[in-house]
């Protein structure tokens, strides 16, 4: 398999890298509680990945971490994905995108998760996968939420896509983890996460080396 270390460094160090040459994880990480994801990994604030959503799609932090998630037990760190309004969650890829990708989700009612060869979720469809209410069932560990139950799934297609409507009910279903590159789920190892720190703590350095001057 492809490593995620190396996107997982290089969007640390803000370096622009093209789309889904290798996996890609968005694990909506510094979003913020409640603010839209929109282009956060086209560049604007997240790495330029190319990817940006619809306008509905929120960044959700977990209550534990200060936020207002009813969740636990999340893949990565403290926040998910979710959608507030009846408009369902779309991620589109401009350059398009092939194969495969993989995501978690939790979710109180069924959901179809559905891929497009257009934007906007338009054009022909490349594939769907249907997802079952699970989101409470036989959970252990963080017992502090009710969306628990995280359960990973791989969607492969032909063609090239631009882009995933992830369906559900509003404020019903949560995803996480979306990856490019690779149909089986990933869970960055927590070095990961120290070294994308690191970076970040670069790129405030030099930022404020940059003012002084």
């Amino acid at each position: 398999m492809k490593s995620f270390k190396h996107f997982a460094v290089a969007a640390a160090l803000g370096v622009s890298l093209p789309a889904f040459a290798d996996i890609v994880m968005l694990d909506f990480e510094g979003i913020g509680n409640l603010n839209p994801v929109g282009d956060w990994y086209n560049g604007v604030g997240g790495p330029n990945y190319g990817v940006s959503f619809s306008a509905a799609t929120l960044a959700l932090v977990d209550q534990d971490a200060g936020g207002s998630g009813n969740i636990a037990n999340e893949p990565s760190a403290d926040t998910v994905m979710v959608f507030l309004a009846a408009d369902n969650a779309v991620l589109n890829v401009a350059a398009g995108f092939e194969t495969g990708f993989s995501f978690f989700y939790s979710s109180a009612t069924a959901a179809t998760v559905t891929v497009y060869d257009g934007l906007d979720k338009s054009g022909n469809v490349l594939g769907s996968i249907d997802l079952a209410a699970q989101y409470n069932i036989g959970c252990t560990g963080d017992p502090t939420g009710d969306y628990c139950n995280w359960t990973p799934i791989g969607v492969t297609f032909s063609g090239i896509a631009k882009s995933i409507d992830f369906g559900g009910t509003a404020n019903y279903t949560v995803y996480d983890n979306i990856t490019f590159g690779t149909d089986v789920p990933v869970i960055p190892e927590p070095s990961t996460y120290a070294l994308m720190a690191l970076g970040l703590a670069g790129i405030g350095l030099a930022a404020r080396r940059r003012r002084r001057g």
